[in-house]
């Protein structure tokens, strides 16, 4: 499976329109990958709580149109990073927003979403503004030569609960994508974790993480590829980088059964 983690930077000083035109053409300098992936909320903003509101868009709106056209001008799947999702509120009193990812086929077609269960702020920030998910998705991305890997989607401050990697692993998943907007000063939680993940679900992690200052918060960069044993196979710095890599998957199943801690599970 080949793989490009596009660690996108941006400012306060670059529009949404100008950013998304941006992002698509890296995204289209990706054609030959299986599966590109760009960071959380790349478009709204990660930390631009202000302006979430009016940025907010459905599943079809112009960042979703200009990264479906994207991936099928690449012939990629596209897992697009996240946007801030406007759709009717599910129980009175919600908001009706949502930190959803979006997935894209290589034709262009809208395959997954993922709202992000786990909201990042203490009660302020997102639990203040936009509501949790509540699904796990895992699907299968096809990959040269007409296989397909399952493919577990979690966001950013996901990483932090062990129980839903568990649960993305027992619903199949052999790869953890994990798009985020992960400060500097945390940056070591970042790639620890991530490590942690691969290690305990014996999974490849993709990690792709911002990089750029907005809002006067200085993003991490750092995203990184980790195999199923918790090694590192690629690792970007702090600024925008694209880490393409080919990945094999196979290895996921065979570490598994080389080394089965996964079958001596008591609780769950």
């Amino acid at each position: 499976m080949k793989v490009a983690l596009i660690q996108l930077a941006y400012g306060d000083d670059e529009s949404v329109p100008e950013r998304t035109r941006r992002a698509a053409d890296l995204v289209r300098a990706q054609a030959g990958h299986d599966l590109v992936v760009l960071p959380e909320l790349w478009a709204p903003g990660g930390f631009d709580y202000r302006h979430w509101d009016e940025r907010a868009e459905p599943v079809d709106g112009p960042v979703a149109r200009a990264l479906a056209e994207a991936a099928r001008d690449a012939g990629v799947t596209l897992h697009g990073g996240s946007i801030i999702e406007r759709a009717d509120p599910l129980e009175p009193g919600d908001k009706g927003l949502w930190n959803t990812s979006l997935v894209f086929s290589p034709t262009g077609d809208l395959v997954a979403t993922y709202r992000k269960i786990h909201r990042f702020g203490f009660g302020e920030g997102e639990p203040l503004l936009i509501d949790a998910g509540d699904d796990l998705v895992v699907l299968d991305v096809p990959v040269a030569g007409g296989d397909s890997v399952p493919v577990g989607l979690s966001t950013c401050y996901d990483l932090r609960f062990p129980e839903l990697y568990r649960r993305l692993v027992d619903a199949g998943a052999q790869v953890l994508v994990i798009p985020a907007a992960w400060p500097m000063r945390r940056v070591e939680h970042w790639t620890l974790l991530g490590r942690a993940r691969a290690i305990e679900e014996q999974c490849v992690v993709l990690q792709c993480n911002t990089a750029g200052t907005h809002s006067g918060h200085e993003m991490g960069g750092h995203s990184q590829v980790v195999d199923a044993t918790g090694k590192v196979l690629a690792a970007a710095g702090a600024d925008e980088q694209v880490l393409s890599i080919e990945i094999d998957t196979s290895a996921v199943a065979a570490w598994r059964e080389s080394f089965p801690v996964l079958t001596d599970r008591r609780l769950g």
